[in-house]
């Protein structure tokens, strides 16, 4: 499935190629629901999307280093390497890093916006030393570059049958859903790096603080304030959600299956978290796999529909990129 990805779209340089690939396994490895909505876009806009992923996924590992061998310093240092790394890319094509190379050749083809990468970076740099959020405002300040750029990174690639304009603030919203989702499931996790990314004021209008969830998390217990807090950040997610859902329409036909599919797959996220009755400071909720794959087949059969009826001309976002790019 690869090589038909990289055929279709037009990425013929061998190198080119592997750093493409590269993107496309971290993407399975570590991205399950978006990897799987991803598989219901054309062919020839997989490798871009697995490229954005693929960047993010290198960056966010920097910061939070999974396998926990760097030192205190090292993050920081690797995370300027980084930066450097792509300023070089999205100037020459070069690039050390392979997710860097796909992700400079992307934005290349596409016409994304440079200051979108630069948004995002200082966001994971702001990861290596803010640890909680005051304010819902101060988190969406944070999420612009963590979460919304990438909406608007992804925005030239699935193509609008409207201005670019007028979709965009809908795939940022849509790109705060879906981290705010990845927030709520993830609590206990982050807290155990040392980080809380519920507001505080949030917590507080429910009698939670920090130390409250970190004796939750120690000792397996629950407490109906933490419940509270919780059942509140999941309605301030939904709305989001709510705002966003308008954005799909805007899409070219034929990607809105992969959208309409990460919609109601995050959205999944966000109900398996009430069935379990809000115990995200314990254990991960899932969605059920069955109901991913009946997401998926239900995605096919919307995508075969849209490609007998779509006019590619209609693609307003996909059409302006610059052309075939280096590859």
């Amino acid at each position: 499935m690869t090589r038909r990805e990289l055929d279709a779209a037009g990425i013929t340089d061998p190198g080119l190629r592997d750093a493409y690939a590269r993107c496309r396994q971290l993407n399975a490895r570590h991205g399950r629901t978006y990897f799987l909505a991803t598989r219901l876009l054309p062919l020839e806009r997989r490798s871009a999307v697995h490229a954005l992923y693929g960047f993010a996924r290198w960056a966010d590992d920097i910061v939070d280093d999974p396998d926990r061998h760097r030192t205190a310093d090292e993050p920081g240092l690797l995370l300027t390497r980084l930066e450097g790394d792509l300023a070089h890319a999205l100037r020459t094509g070069g690039g050390s890093e392979p997710v860097v190379r796909a992700v400079a050749d992307t934005a290349d083809r596409y016409g994304i916006e440079v200051t979108l990468f630069a948004d995002f970076l200082a966001s994971m740099r702001a990861d290596l030393t803010v640890t909680d959020y005051p304010t819902y405002a101060d988190l969406r300040a944070y999420m612009h570059g963590s979460a919304a750029v990438i909406g608007l990174q992804m925005l030239p690639v699935l193509g609008t049958v409207v201005p670019r304009e007028e979709a965009a603030p809908h795939a940022a919203d849509l790109g705060v859903a879906f981290q705010l989702t990845n927030f709520l499931r993830d609590v206990g996790e982050d807290l155990d790096r040392g980080r809380v990314y519920l507001p505080a004021d949030l917590l507080a209008a429910h009698g939670v603080d920090r130390p409250l969830l970190e004796w939750s998390r120690r000792t397996g217990r629950q407490d109906a304030r933490i419940r509270a807090a919780l059942v509140a950040a999941e309605a301030l997610t939904r709305e989001v959600y709510r705002a966003a859902e308008p954005g799909i329409a805007m899409l070219d036909p034929r990607v809105r299956p992969c959208i309409g599919a990460a919609f109601t797959l995050y959205g999944g996220i966000l109900d398996a978290i009430a069935r379990a009755g809000y115990t995200v400071l314990h254990r991960r909720a899932v969605v059920p796999r069955r109901r991913r794959a009946a997401t998926a087949a239900a995605g096919i059969l919307k995508m075969a529909g849209a490609r007998r009826c779509a006019a590619p001309s209609a693609d307003h976002g996909a059409l302006e990129r610059k052309g075939p790019g280096r590859g």
